[in-house]
């Protein structure tokens, strides 16, 4: 039986307020307030033009980046520090790039592949998918028709030329030239170069004026010509390495013929040298000169010169004074350097310390792959990461990075298309043993549960340190 009293009662409050319900009210936030909770994903975006990597990890927003694009806005530098110890996906993430780079027309990649197997560089098979054969340095071949280059070819300046000898000499002294030297050394080059009018000269030319010098270059010193032949007996020594030595035949006679330097991607095969010997950054310094020279022009063209092993430039005082230049150079003329390396102290502990920050300072994209703890707090140290960045890269898995782009840090994961895949792994046991398919598919999970695992860990971050931030 109702109560009549409640009856009446509810029977007037309607007439006076109108029908009561209860009503739960709308949820408003403002933006401070959701970034507040939403730390890690607080800074802005990239925007949304250039070439796709993958996914911000914690938002799971699609992440994009292109330097020609942000360079002037977000960007004072396009050049680009992959770091990160081997099997983590530097060269999946270098190769996916490039790829998706050359689907721009105005684009152009130079690359120096320093790593292979079975002969090959690891980039043959994207050479050979865009019907590319690659520049194959390789002292072997070269004393049967193989490639050369001339570091005397006159497409470099007489000034340019002279620069990459003496850079030639001092990394393979690993000092620099004394005044004398360098004397002898600059007079010779005169003499060739102002001497022979019918042919390119040759490092031949050079070491055969060293040795045996003309009286006009003791006349001009007003010196005994036995002088400058003892200044420059030892240049002349080093440079007949490269005439009839460990070298031969790729740098003494004048440049190939044919080498297309309008292809979209050009790759200069270095594999064949030994990547641990003095070798290596005196090739890298003639192909970086070579090409500054023959290739970089002012056109409206985009180019990306990425370099494996960099260490090899970056460590070496006098490789990497040669670069610097380059790198200013570049930039006015649209060019990107990518510099791949293991580790920060293969390039910081050196004697090249001052040479290597000046280019790691040139360098306003740098993407950090996993560490062990002690080299990822050296490395956050030296580029200036924000703490949480620095704790999460121990903890970081294949194929997914820490990415600082002028102090807009996210954590990244590296997406792979299945066309892109057979091109871009060089792990050959990942498909020839066992089940290919299952392999993939426990990559793929490993990956995952790798992304479910950061989320936590930046979710912690964003709750529990004021510190969080991304810079």
């Amino acid at each position: 039986m109702l109560d009549p009293l409640a009856t009446v009662t509810e029977a007037f409050t309607s007439f006076l307020f109108g029908k009561v319900e209860t009503t739960r009210l709308p949820v408003r936030t403002s933006t401070g307030q959701a970034q507040a909770v939403y730390l890690p994903t607080a800074a802005p975006g990239l925007g949304d033009s250039g070439v796709i990597i993958g996914r911000e990890v914690y938002s799971g927003k699609g992440y994009i980046y292109d330097p020609f694009q942000l360079y002037g806005q977000q960007l004072p530098a396009p050049h680009w520090l992959v770091l990160g110890e081997s099997g983590n996906g530097k060269s999946a993430l270098e190769k996916t790039y490039v790829l998706r780079q050359l689907r721009f027309r105005d684009r152009q990649v130079v690359v120096l592949d320093a790593q292979g197997e079975d002969g090959v560089g690891e980039w043959n098979l994207i050479a050979q998918e865009l019907g590319i054969t690659p520049i194959r340095l390789d002292p072997a071949a070269a004393l049967h028709g193989g490639i050369r280059l001339n570091p005397l070819d006159p497409a470099i300046t007489t000034t340019g030329q002279l620069a990459l000898l003496r850079t030639i000499i001092e990394v393979a002294t690993g000092r620099g030239l004394d005044e004398r030297a360098g004397f002898a050394l600059k007079v010779a080059h005169a003499y060739v170069n102002d001497s022979i009018r019918d042919r390119q000269p040759v490092l031949t030319d050079i070491v055969e004026q060293l040795r045996h010098p003309e009286a006009e270059s003791a006349e001009t010193m007003n010196v005994d010509i036995d002088d400058v032949r003892a200044w420059g007996l030892d240049v002349a020594l080093v440079l007949d390495r490269l005439v009839d030595g460990d070298l031969r035949g790729m740098f003494d006679g004048p440049t190939t013929a044919g080498i297309d330097l309008d292809a979209p991607l050009i790759v200069f095969d270095l594999s064949h040298i030994d990547r641990n010997s003095i070798a290596m950054p005196i090739l890298m310094a003639i192909v970086g000169v070579w090409l500054e020279h023959t290739w970089i022009r002012p056109d409206r063209k985009k180019r990306i010169f990425l370099v494996e092993e960099a260490w090899h430039i970056i460590n070496s005082p006098f490789v990497a004074q040669l670069f610097q230049r380059l790198l200013k150079f570049g930039r006015r003329l649209g060019l990107s350097f990518v510099a791949v390396v293991h580790h920060l102290s293969d390039v910081v502990d050196g004697a090249a310390a001052r040479e290597a920050a000046a280019i790691l300072k040139m360098a306003s994209t740098r993407t950090i792959y996993a560490q062990k703890a002690d080299e990822a707090r050296a490395t956050g140290q030296v580029l200036g990461l924000p703490r949480w960045a620095v704790e999460i890269i121990p903890t970081l898995t294949p194929g997914i990075a820490v990415w600082d782009v002028n102090g807009n840090v996210q954590v990244v994961k590296h997406l792979i298309t299945e066309a892109e895949r057979p091109l871009v792994y060089t792990d050959r046991a990942m498909t020839e043993d066992g089940d290919p398919a299952r392999e993939l598919a426990a990559e793929a999970a490993a990956a995952e549960r790798a992304s479910a695992a950061i989320e936590a860990q930046l979710a912690d971050e964003a709750y529990g340190s004021s510190e969080s931030t991304v810079a």
